[in-house]
């Protein structure tokens, strides 16, 4: 029994994604005391931009010809790639930066991308269930100035869902900077309020995942 999470904030302490992310996870492993987390953290600890390139690349030289910087992409690809497929199901914790998907989620996914097992075509989730953890500093839903300008979570879950084939489950949690920005100081009850209802769809979809994968 495992679970792969992925974090992609740039911080620690204040993280709302990390912070629902731990939600969904204890609720994982109460059910699964013997349970092991994959981990990879590439907001505290990024990949490489270019070694997407060098990667996509190799893989159309052949391998007797490969670099030893296009071997050394590929090997990361496939760790990558390898650590998602040893787990049962995935929490992938993602925050809203600058109106679109963290660079480091990006290289990421671009990175696994280039293994063969997750080429477009492919299934390589399918059956598995997938957490997206969204934590957005504002609001964006339907009616507000700013709706319509989350141009990350559609692709993020289209990447896990569409074409990956998992079975997709999205956790938000939106105006996660109104302690902290004095403009949004009224909005801070309702911003406690959606906090608190993805704290509690984090638990549900932990024990969820782990009913599921037992």
């Amino acid at each position: 029994m495992s679970l792969f999470r992925l974090d992609s904030s740039i911080r620690t302490e204040g993280s709302v994604s990390r912070e629902v992310a731990d939600t969904l996870e204890r609720a994982y492993l109460e059910q699964h005391p013997g349970g092991s987390v994959i981990r990879r953290d590439v907001g505290t600890a990024p990949l490489p931009a270019e070694v997407w390139a060098t990667a996509a690349f190799a893989g159309y030289t052949p391998e007797d010809q490969r670099t030893e910087g296009q071997k050394a992409a590929v090997a990361l690809a496939t760790t990558l790639a390898d650590e998602v497929l040893r787990a049962d199901t995935a929490v992938i914790a993602a925050p809203l930066y600058n109106f679109g998907v963290s660079q480091h989620l990006k290289v990421w996914i671009d990175l696994v991308i280039t293994d063969p097992r997750f080429a477009p075509g492919t299934t390589p989730l399918a059956g598995r269930q997938v957490a997206i953890v969204v934590a957005r500093g504002g609001g964006y839903g339907e009616g507000t100035p700013r709706a319509g300008w989350d141009h990350a979570t559609d692709w993020i879950r289209r990447i896990f869902g569409d074409v990956w084939g998992a079975e997709v489950t999205l956790v938000e949690a939106e105006l996660t900077l109104a302690d902290v920005t004095p403009q949004m100081e009224a909005l801070r009850p309702l911003a406690a309020e959606v906090r608190a209802k993805a704290h509690e769809l984090a638990a549900s979809t932990g024990k969820q995942f782990a009913s599921r994968a037992a």
